[in-house]
């Protein structure tokens, strides 16, 4: 990894831009324009805010940068075209406090022969009082093995320090790019972001469980609001994102409008996990929502709506979940949200039926936010795209708030609706499925009875795994502590397993290490799968089916690191098993 750090007397520029490189004069991308960052906790290195790029720089200059020309867009997707475009890089950070004197910028490119240790990394501190810094490309030692542009990242002292950041590409001589035009802020009192905010109102639905929640919160009784989905719900891009992500908002405003005494009845549960679908929400649904029997839930949100692609259920983990759900004993509410992407998409076609057949209250930010991104401030936009996502996937502060209210105005209007005489009826078959509504988890530490296991080679705990903010945590949750790992030391025996039931989930560790390989899954002595890490490749716990039968029957499970890969690392995370 070729590895540039720049002194800080070095690549400061204030006021004029020195006289070799005028590029001020130069036509420049934004791809951050004052995005609010916040430091948050890493396995390892400074406390840092991470902005990927890959797969997402294009639509960040799109979006952000208002650039339409195709061949400028191309030239961004490779570490050729980037040189061959770019002059050099601006960066300003102004940070919240001013006890911060300084930010690292750093620039990391992914490699070829090894994606994310082969690449250059350039580190450049910078002033943290707004002043922007210069990075000339031409005066750093750039690795021949460059791929790609793998992220940016702002390095900081501790967690939870914030800061707002920009960021130009200046572009060298032949290349022009529009100049950025800057929204107005949003005006949340309007009429017209009222107007906004009613469209995401899909489906009212049966009100009877909320209405119930409300009137206990309304009488001082103790009541709980929760959500789980994927890094919307985590509350990514938010900022803070444990007190800025739209689940606090949407709690606070049910607090506000229903609690008694301060709202001190009013409690709190968040469990979004990044880049994780409702396969694996169901498997931890008791473990991060129920607590393990210790919460009972008046009411769950649930958001998969963009994260579900990778389902391989198609919609039968997200039915099982919802029944999951409705099923306790105690009755909550469910209300069914539906998040969108950048590129106006999401699940809404597969998942709202599920909700129609139930009939329960469904809120989509689609509805709300998509058409009027089309409009211009004259024609009736409210929100631009810039100003509501903070990346291609994910909500800025603004965009969190938008989702915030639109749940509250779904409080309001059950609150104000007459109550459903009959409760919501799940005793019927199916729309999608029903398979997984039972599953369980096993792991080290969880319902370790119901199997006979044989560790073999995996003997070892990894304890460097996804961190997720967790209710109002802001340093971050391990997933999965108690896992089983394979280390080049631990030997190549197979782990065993011997299991009665009738469907198994595999949970494994994903990576972008390459001290990680893969291994092979047989059930019964038959080859099912190859675990392969580096398929998704980032440090993310990824659920896959081994097998689901239609009775329960006893299986043996074996797991052994493939040909090649024995001196790598390999981490099962856990199980979940359907009786």
């Amino acid at each position: 990894m070729t590895e540039n750090n720049m002194n800080k007397k070095d690549n400061i520029i204030s006021g004029p831009v020195a006289p070799r490189d005028p590029v001020e004069k130069r036509s420049c991308i934004y791809l951050m324009v004052d995005s609010d960052i916040e430091a948050g906790s890493r396995g390892e290195g400074k406390p840092s805010e991470e902005i990927y790029l890959e797969g997402r720089i294009r639509n960040a200059a799109e979006f952000i940068g208002g650039v339409t020309d195709k061949q400028i867009l191309d030239l961004l997707e490779s570490c050729e075209g980037f040189h061959k475009l770019v002059h050099s890089i601006g960066v300003s950070v102004q940070a919240a406090d001013d006890s911060i004197e300084e930010v690292n910028f750093v620039l990391q490119n992914w490699g070829k022969t090894n994606k994310y240790e082969s690449g250059t990394t350039l580190r450049v501190p910078c002033p943290a009082n707004g002043r922007e810094v210069i990075i000339n490309l031409a005066d750093y030692e750039w690795s021949p093995d460059d791929d790609i542009l793998g992220k940016f990242a702002f390095e900081f002292e501790r967690v939870g320090q914030m800061a707002k950041a920009t960021v130009k590409f200046y572009l060298n001589d032949g290349y022009e790019v529009p100049e950025l035009i800057i929204d107005p802020p949003v005006d949340f009192e309007s009429e017209g972001y009222n107007k906004m905010i009613v469209r995401s109102l899909l489906n009212r639905g049966n009100n009877r469980r909320l209405k119930k929640a409300i009137e206990k919160a309304e009488k001082g009784e103790d009541v709980t609001i929760a959500f789980i989905g994927g890094s919307i719900t985590q509350g990514a891009g938010a900022k803070p994102i444990n007190t800025n992500c739209y689940a606090y908002q949407a709690y606070l405003r049910f607090k506000e409008m229903f609690g008694r005494n301060g709202g001190d009845n009013i409690h709190y549960i968040k469990a979004g996990v990044g880049g994780t679908p409702s396969q694996l929400g169901i498997i931890r649904y008791e473990r991060d929502i129920l607590r393990d029997g210790k919460v009972k839930p008046d009411i769950v949100v649930v958001e998969f709506a963009v994260n579900d692609a990778g389902d391989e259920t198609k919609g039968v983990c997200y039915e099982s979940l919802v029944l999951k759900i409705l099923s306790a004993e105690n009755k909550p509410a469910v209300i069914l949200l539906f998040s969108v992407f950048e590129n106006d998409w999401n699940l809404q076609d597969r998942l709202a039926p599920v909700g129609e057949y139930y009939n329960l209250p469904m809120v989509s930010i689609k509805d709300a936010v998509v058409e009027q991104f089309r409009l211009t401030r004259e024609d009736g936009n409210i929100i631009s795209k810039r100003q509501f996502f903070y990346d291609i996937y994910h909500p800025t502060n603004d965009g969190h708030r938008v989702m915030a209210d639109c749940l509250a105005y779904l409080f309001a209007e059950t609150k104000k609706a007459p109550v459903d005489e009959e409760d919501i009826i799940i005793d019927k078959e199916p729309l999608i499925g029903n398979y997984f509504k039972d599953i369980r988890l096993l792991d080290r530490k969880t319902n370790t009875h119901v199997a006979v296991i044989d560790e073999g080679g995996f003997t070892e705990t990894d304890r460097d795994l996804q961190m997720v903010e967790m209710d109002l945590d802001s340093h971050g949750t391990a997933q999965f502590p108690y896992n089983w790992m394979h280390t080049p030391s631990s030997g190549n025996e197979s782990f065993k397993m011997t299991i009665r039931s009738k469907g198994l989930m595999l949970v494994f560790k994903d990576s972008g290490s390459s001290e990680f390989g893969r291994a092979e899954v047989y059930v019964d002595g038959e080859h099912v799968l190859t675990a392969d890490p580096h398929i998704v490749n980032w440090t993310h716990c990824n659920p896959v089916i081994l097998y689901q039968e239609e009775e329960a029957r006893e299986h043996t499970i074996e797991i052994k690191m493939a040909p090649g890969d024995e001196d790598k690392c390999f981490t099962i995370l856990g199980f979940g098993y359907v009786l």
